[in-house]
């Protein structure tokens, strides 16, 4: 099979964003091209149109080549959920939770394996595929267990390029230091280097350019200028390095950065909404006043919720509902707004009942079983009839503790489908279980308007696209500024 594999000297070097510029280029020179990254550690998942979990920024990487996602892109994906344990999805199925020590020995030859196949897959379909790795390719201690990086690139042999942040200083050593730790053969297969966010003039690092490439014999493929046009993050520390929009915008959005966030990928429409300034904060911080609060979604709602009432977070939020703020909670978010969640079998921990923040009338009942599959709906809040298209993915399954006929002056559902979310009479707190809603342009934009009319400002148009729409339009940008500054011949020839 035809591959290119793509390598970084750390994590967040680019290798996502540099796979998915690749796939987008290769998809325009006519090939039939899919994105592979064999085992991924994140938080940020999306739901495939068969229900399987893969990594949020294979999907990208997928619509970048013009593809479905599909599982075999992402065939393990390990999401943390704290205690040094992590969930296991295998072919976008949870298959348990297992600790780091353990994992390695029950899922090593069961993993390899699965790549192994997925890939096979892949080459009846496509004709190459563009592998990402994880981290570094030289975790000495890891390299014999490591099923992301150089393994893969050997099993398909796969010229590989290396590709290193100069923004976080070091580079040239990140380099030299990387390709020393891996063996000969590894070695071997990096075919480029690629220096990514550089800011400046060039000409400042063509010194160095020909210092590296004698000193390695390795050609530098190109420089990368750092762009403002933002890949989706894979995982919570990308949101320590996004520079915060000074709150001089129309509308203040505040997103509570709770320990175990997932999929905040969510919220990447509303950062592209050039009158809103989304802020990540901190459990620890001060609340605020902004126009609206986020709980977004988690991988361990119940520890979560723990940590926002230890915090005094949990107060600020109810303080801020009940002087008639708007308090939005997604997934995870949603079960922490209602009355309880009940963990009977022990699914985040300990069994046990634990009192939540009593702002919608819900229980939640954590159960083995996950729920993960796209949904289409009709919205009824906060305008009717717009079509919404998202995804589910949670544990725990919500009932109202209240009939709604009974309480319908209160509580409404916010689709056709009362069990996927509640929307208060006043529309302050929101709830529901659909990740994805922000992508929906006319549902978004009729959301930032209720905030809006608060404020006495007037109404933006509902009548836009969809943020796909947006996507396409920054992994076209994002392309287009690879394919100028990076020479990928050499790479390239070699697959013809």
């Amino acid at each position: 099979m035809k591959a290119i594999m793509v390598v970084g000297t750390t994590s967040h070097a680019g290798k996502s964003f540099l796979t998915a510029a690749l796939c987008r280029i290769l998809a325009r020179h006519g090939w039939r091209v899919a994105p592979f990254k064999g085992q991924n550690m994140a938080l940020n998942a999306y739901v495939t149109s068969t229900g399987g979990e893969i990594g949020h920024a294979q999907a990208v990487q997928a619509w970048a080549a013009g593809v479905a996602p599909r599982v075999e892109m992402n065939p393990i994906l390990l999401k943390p959920q704290g205690n040094m344990t992590s969930q296991i999805i295998i072919k976008g199925k949870a298959v348990g939770t297992v600790k780091a020590t353990e994992y390695y020995e029950r899922y090593f030859e069961t993993g390899w394996e699965v790549i192994q196949e997925s890939l096979y897959r892949l080459s009846l379909e496509f004709d190459m595929v563009v592998c990402e790795g994880a981290g570094s390719p030289a975790e000495i201690n890891l390299k014999h267990r490591d099923l992301t990086n150089m393994r893969v690139a050997k099993h398909l042999n796969a010229p590989t390029i290396l590709v290193v942040d100069i923004e976080r200083g070091g580079a040239f050593a990140h380099v030299v230091g990387t390709l020393e730790l891996l063996d000969p053969q590894e070695r071997s297969l990096v075919k480029g280097v690629v220096i990514n966010k550089f800011r400046g003039q060039k000409e400042l690092l063509d010194s160095g350019i020909e210092w590296l490439e004698e000193k390695t014999k390795i050609p530098v493929l190109g420089v990368i200028p750092w762009s403002h046009h933002q890949f989706p993050a894979e995982d919570s520390l990308d949101l320590l390095e996004r520079n915060r929009r000074r709150s001089s915008q129309d509308i203040n959005i505040h997103v509570i950065r709770l320990p175990r966030i997932a999929n905040f990928t969510d919220f990447d429409p509303l950062e592209a909404e050039s009158s809103v300034s989304v802020n990540y904060i901190d459990i620890q911080d001060s609340l605020g006043h902004p126009d609206a609060v986020i709980i977004p979604g988690t991988k361990t709602t119940i520890s979560d919720l723990l940590a926002i009432e230890r915090s005094g977070m949990a107060e600020q939020i109810r303080n801020y509902a009940a002087a008639g703020g708007t308090v939005l909670g997604i997934c995870g978010g949603f079960q922490i707004l209602g009355q309880k969640i009940i963990d009977p079998e022990g699914i985040e921990g300990e069994p046990g009942e634990f009192t939540a923040l009593n702002l919608l009338p819900i229980t939640t009942i954590l159960s083995p079983n996950k729920i993960a599959r796209q949904r289409q709906v009709i919205s009824q809040f906060p305008q009717a009839g717009l079509p919404v298209d998202g995804y589910e993915i949670h544990q725990g399954r919500s009932r109202i503790s209240r009939r709604l006929k009974e309480d319908a002056d209160d509580y409404r559902p916010i689709f056709e489908d009362p069990g996927l979310g509640l929307v208060d009479k006043s529309q302050s707190i929101w709830g529901c279980y659909i990740h994805g809603l922000f992508d929906n342009g006319a549902w978004r934009r009729s959301w930032i308007n209720q905030l809006r009319k608060q404020r006495g400002m007037s109404s933006l148009a509902t009548g836009i696209s969809n943020y796909r729409d947006q996507r396409e339009t920054t992994l076209n940008v994002l392309a287009d500024i690879v394919e100028k500054n990076l020479d990928l011949r050499s790479i390239l020839s070699s697959q013809y």
